[in-house]
Protein backbone atom coordinates (compact mmCIF):
# COMPACT_ATOMS: atom_id res chain seq x y z
CA UNK A 1 0.00 0.00 0.00
CA UNK A 2 2.64 2.34 0.71
CA UNK A 3 4.55 1.27 -2.16
CA UNK A 4 1.56 1.99 -4.14
CA UNK A 5 1.17 5.64 -2.72
CA UNK A 6 4.75 6.48 -3.28
CA UNK A 7 4.55 5.22 -6.75
CA UNK A 8 1.63 7.99 -7.51
CA UNK A 9 3.22 10.49 -5.77
CA UNK A 10 6.07 10.05 -8.08
CA UNK A 11 3.89 9.82 -11.22
CA UNK A 12 2.21 13.11 -9.83
CA UNK A 13 5.72 14.32 -9.49
CA UNK A 14 5.39 15.56 -5.81
CA UNK A 15 7.11 14.29 -2.67
CA UNK A 16 4.93 13.19 -0.22
CA UNK A 17 4.79 11.39 3.22
CA UNK A 18 2.52 8.33 3.86
CA UNK A 19 1.55 6.93 7.05
CA UNK A 20 -1.08 3.93 7.88
CA UNK A 21 -2.60 3.22 11.15
CA UNK A 22 -4.48 -0.30 12.49
CA UNK A 23 -7.41 -0.38 13.36
CA UNK A 24 -6.32 0.49 17.29
CA UNK A 25 -4.32 3.45 15.39
CA UNK A 26 -0.93 1.72 15.82
CA UNK A 27 1.82 2.99 13.62
CA UNK A 28 2.41 0.43 10.41
CA UNK A 29 4.42 1.19 7.52
CA UNK A 30 5.25 4.84 7.00
CA UNK A 31 7.02 6.43 4.10
CA UNK A 32 9.05 10.00 3.73
CA UNK A 33 9.89 10.33 0.15
CA UNK A 34 13.11 12.73 -0.70
CA UNK A 35 11.93 15.82 -0.53
CA UNK A 36 8.65 15.56 1.28
CA UNK A 37 8.37 17.90 4.51
CA UNK A 38 9.93 16.90 7.33
CA UNK A 39 6.47 18.41 9.66
CA UNK A 40 4.01 16.46 7.11
CA UNK A 41 5.38 13.06 9.18
CA UNK A 42 3.07 13.71 11.71
CA UNK A 43 0.38 15.34 9.77
CA UNK A 44 -0.12 12.12 7.21
CA UNK A 45 -0.06 10.10 10.95
CA UNK A 46 -2.82 12.61 11.53
CA UNK A 47 -5.05 12.21 8.62
CA UNK A 48 -4.57 8.65 8.88
CA UNK A 49 -6.02 9.12 12.52
CA UNK A 50 -8.90 11.00 11.98
CA UNK A 51 -9.92 8.44 9.05
CA UNK A 52 -10.37 6.01 12.05
CA UNK A 53 -13.96 7.63 12.47
CA UNK A 54 -14.65 5.73 9.17
CA UNK A 55 -14.56 8.30 6.70
CA UNK A 56 -12.11 10.44 4.52
CA UNK A 57 -10.98 13.59 6.02
CA UNK A 58 -12.25 15.51 3.88
CA UNK A 59 -15.67 14.19 4.45
CA UNK A 60 -14.91 14.69 7.93
CA UNK A 61 -14.63 18.44 7.56
CA UNK A 62 -17.51 18.71 5.53
CA UNK A 63 -19.48 17.17 8.15
CA UNK A 64 -17.95 19.35 10.47
CA UNK A 65 -18.16 22.63 9.24
CA UNK A 66 -22.01 22.83 9.41
CA UNK A 67 -22.05 22.80 13.19
CA UNK A 68 -20.39 26.02 14.34
CA UNK A 69 -19.43 24.14 17.58
CA UNK A 70 -18.21 21.53 15.94
CA UNK A 71 -16.21 23.59 13.79
CA UNK A 72 -14.75 25.51 16.95
CA UNK A 73 -13.67 22.26 18.73
CA UNK A 74 -12.83 19.67 16.84
CA UNK A 75 -9.86 21.01 14.77
CA UNK A 76 -8.43 21.75 18.33
CA UNK A 77 -8.38 17.90 19.63
CA UNK A 78 -4.85 16.74 19.36
CA UNK A 79 -4.12 14.38 16.49
CA UNK A 80 -7.39 15.06 14.21
CA UNK A 81 -6.67 16.39 10.91
CA UNK A 82 -9.71 17.62 9.21
CA UNK A 83 -8.48 18.38 5.97
CA UNK A 84 -8.16 16.18 2.60
CA UNK A 85 -5.70 13.24 2.83
CA UNK A 86 -7.12 10.61 4.78
CA UNK A 87 -8.83 7.65 3.75
CA UNK A 88 -9.83 4.77 6.11
CA UNK A 89 -9.16 1.32 4.89
CA UNK A 90 -12.16 -0.88 5.11
CA UNK A 91 -12.46 -4.95 4.71
CA UNK A 92 -16.37 -6.10 4.21
CA UNK A 93 -17.35 -2.73 5.65
CA UNK A 94 -15.52 -2.68 8.51
CA UNK A 95 -12.27 -0.27 9.28
CA UNK A 96 -9.64 -2.15 9.22
CA UNK A 97 -7.21 0.99 9.23
CA UNK A 98 -6.52 4.00 7.55
CA UNK A 99 -3.70 5.65 5.62
CA UNK A 100 -2.83 9.64 6.08
CA UNK A 101 -0.90 11.06 2.95
CA UNK A 102 0.82 14.80 3.70
CA UNK A 103 3.31 16.84 1.84
CA UNK A 104 1.90 18.08 -1.68
CA UNK A 105 -0.97 20.38 -1.70
CA UNK A 106 -3.90 19.18 -1.14
CA UNK A 107 -5.75 18.18 -3.97
CA UNK A 108 -2.82 16.00 -5.11
CA UNK A 109 -2.43 14.87 -1.80
CA UNK A 110 -5.78 13.54 -1.96
CA UNK A 111 -5.72 11.97 -5.02
CA UNK A 112 -2.65 9.91 -4.02
CA UNK A 113 -5.00 8.90 -1.09
CA UNK A 114 -8.17 8.11 -3.06
CA UNK A 115 -6.56 5.97 -6.17
CA UNK A 116 -5.27 3.45 -4.25
CA UNK A 117 -6.49 -0.33 -4.10
CA UNK A 118 -7.68 -0.03 -0.39
CA UNK A 119 -10.78 1.41 -1.38
CA UNK A 120 -11.91 -2.28 -1.91
CA UNK A 121 -9.45 -4.31 -0.91
CA UNK A 122 -10.25 -8.22 -0.94
CA UNK A 123 -11.16 -9.87 2.16
CA UNK A 124 -7.59 -11.00 3.26
CA UNK A 125 -6.14 -9.04 6.23
CA UNK A 126 -4.18 -5.92 5.10
CA UNK A 127 -1.83 -6.20 7.63
CA UNK A 128 -0.19 -9.31 6.33
CA UNK A 129 0.31 -7.79 2.97
CA UNK A 130 2.64 -4.64 4.02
Amino acid sequence: MVDAAVAKAKELGVCENVAILDDGAISRPLARMDGAPLLSIEIAQNKAYTALFGVSTQDFFDFIQGDPSLLAGIPTLARVAAYGGGFPIKVNGEIVGAIGVSGAPACRTTSIAREQPWRSYPMRCWLTDL
